[in-house]
């Protein structure tokens, strides 16, 4: 484990949770977290390399997805791949995310849009296409763990108490764009005011006040958390059976959900105000995304 490429986060007790954006970030309440070391960075292609080629590890991605015994599913099986972020041609229903959403068969982490594509010029970005499986057993390899919800919101905050992004309370200070998010209107019209159309290389954005990078936008991170639509009535971080932990949106579709943190370079205001610490979102445990990374915490 390296240090250096760790911040120590002192921990403490602190306000979780908003009553300003969406219902399931709701009750505000007081949480405590103890002292903890996180990565400065989200986990990169290369250090992603690095692990696969130490251990010969496959990813979820890159083997065939049985959904035989999944309730709701609409199919038995899938050939490997993940799902893609294409965008459309003019506006959509933003109620149906399937308009932008594909699953591309041969996308993996290696390959992030498709078969076709490489890492090539991004071995500094964020590695994606890692389902929860993937992200367990880069951490224990690594001798690190992930960030409960209660941690990862913490140290997201960077000792700003209750305010609105990791940065303050406005969105864009003076102007200035704190994070790789989408800039227009989503998913059809994409300025790329930031200079990135898709994910950026981590550290391209301030860091907060604990000296965490991309704590918004970039990619989402996945947390250790069960997913529990109403947090403020359970214990934090002790949360709920993986049987309880799916969607409200999705309930035919019963498979067990972790906690997302941080939003990604898909957030927008007009669709996914969600690059904030306290944005949350329920990810099933056997699916990885052209948008979802994530990072490790060590605990003394």
């Amino acid at each position: 484990m390296m240090v250096e490429s760790m911040v120590w986060i002192a921990g403490g007790e602190f306000l979780m949770g908003s009553e300003s954006f969406y219902p399931e970030e709701r009750p505000v309440r007081r949480a405590r977290v103890d002292g903890f070391w996180i990565d400065r960075y989200q986990v990169t292609n290369d250090e992603f390399r690095r692990f696969v080629e130490g251990t010969g590890y496959v990813t979820v991605a890159e083997r065939p997805l049985d959904l035989a015994d999944v309730v709701g599913a609409p199919v038995e099986s899938y050939p490997a791949g993940s799902l893609v972020f294409a965008q459309t041609n003019g506006p959509v229903d933003l109620g149906d995310s399937r308009n932008w959403w594909f699953y591309a068969r041969g996308a993996q982490w290696r390959h992030p849009l498709g078969p076709e594509s490489s890492l090539d010029g991004r071995g500094d970005h964020p590695v994606v296409h890692i389902a929860y499986e993937d992200v367990e057993a880069y951490a224990a390899w690594a001798g690190k763990a992930l960030p409960t919800e209660a941690e990862w919101e913490f140290a997201a905050r960077g000792g700003l108490e209750g305010a609105a992004f990791t940065w303050g309370d406005e969105m864009e200070p003076g102007g200035r764009i704190m994070a790789n998010t989408w800039q227009g209107e989503f998913p059809w019209w994409h300025s790329k005011r930031d200079g990135y159309e898709r994910t950026a290389p981590v550290g391209s954005f301030p860091p907060n006040g604990y000296g965490l990078y991309d704590m918004a936008g970039n990619v989402w991170e996945w947390t250790a958390d069960w997913y529990y639509a109403r947090p403020g009535e359970t214990p934090v971080s002790a949360c709920c059976a993986p049987e309880e932990s799916y969607d409200a949106a999705e309930p035919e579709l019963r498979i067990p959900r972790k906690v997302l943190k941080g939003g990604s370079h898909l957030c927008a205001p007009n669709y996914c105000l969600r690059f904030r610490p306290a944005a949350r979102m329920p990810q099933m445990i056997d699916t990885g995304m052209s948008h979802l990374g994530f990072r490790c915490v060590k605990r003394r």
